[in-house]
């Protein structure tokens, strides 16, 4: 049988020392991780809002702007993509058809929450999440939806900050119940919380959310590992890292009329070239020449 991207991403999830998954808002920055080794990338919301339409974390993305994005992506990378879904774009019908719509476009995960519509950024204050029995129906149409029986269901709790960790658990507990095949538990404050999360539901995989400035502790890959993490996730490292690369370039070049101070900031040419591929190009323009 052939080896489907959600089955590789099961592997790589079973694996010891913890997957750390980057996150990657277009299909360049996949190109990077991809070049860098990396044996899978997450296709993160709050990117692809940010970069994609210059907006916060708000629900601002659809559907079709995600599926579109995910399969520019899968078209030139051949790494497992986890696809951060939001809250399922509704209800669990809507839940459904987005689960289907994703796993075409490429998805080898789909990641849904349980906040209410609009979502907000799990570093963000105010979040609100739905009743419990809603997305418990949400994970289990997510479950039925998908084709492949591989495909990864992640479901994200962010009732820890809406009603505190005991019921952020106790959600977690559920959705893995409804058939979720990994918890993610958003918001935890230190590391006696990232402890409690990392021990429950055992045998059900969990994943850690690094966001650097954001509300959880920064530790190593090998400690959250040690403490039950399958996927240490960093949803927008390279996005944070692109900022200040550019606001330090352009902000010499607006500043000196000249790029002397900061070349050694840049990519080189080859480098670019490199990454997207254009010696395949160039090779079938020789080969379709006349």
């Amino acid at each position: 049988m052939t080896t489907t991207p959600g089955a590789r991403l099961r592997e790589l999830i079973g694996r010891d020392g913890g997957l750390l998954l980057p996150g990657v808002a277009n299909a360049l920055t996949a190109r990077i991780v991809a070049d860098l080794g990396f044996d899978a990338a997450y296709v993160t919301g709050a990117g692809v809002t940010n970069t994609w339409l210059g907006l916060p974390d708000l629900g601002f993305v659809s559907l079709p702007d995600m599926a579109a994005h995910v399969s520019t992506i899968a078209e030139v990378v051949d790494v497992p993509l986890v696809v951060d879904a939001d809250t399922g774009y509704g209800n669990a019908v809507n839940v459904h058809h987005a689960v289907r719509v994703l796993e075409r476009a490429g998805a080898a995960g789909i990641q849904l929450e349980d906040q209410v519509q609009p979502k907000r950024c799990g570093h963000f204050d105010g979040q609100q999440v739905v009743e419990q029995a809603e997305m418990v129906s949400k994970v289990r149409a997510a479950v039925d939806a998908r084709r492949d029986e591989r495909t990864v269901i992640v479901a994200r709790t962010d009732a820890r900050a809406a009603h505190g960790l005991e019921v952020a658990l106790e959600r977690a507990e559920a959705y893995a119940a409804a058939g979720a095949d990994v918890l993610f538990i958003e918001g935890l404050l230190d590391r006696d919380e990232l402890a409690a999360a990392g021990a429950a539901v055992p045998g059900t995989p969990k994943l850690a959310n690094i966001v650097a400035g954001g509300k959880t502790p920064m530790l190593p890959r090998a400690e959250l590992n040690a403490l039950g993490y399958a996927i240490v996730l960093y949803a927008n490292a390279a996005l944070q890292a692109a900022v200040l690369g550019t606001q330090e370039v352009l902000g010499a070049l607006h500043e000196h009329g000249t790029l002397a101070q900061v070349n050694d900031r840049l990519a080189s040419f080859t480098t670019r070239q490199h990454l997207v591929d254009k010696s395949f190009y160039d090779d079938l323009n020789t080969r379709y020449a006349h």
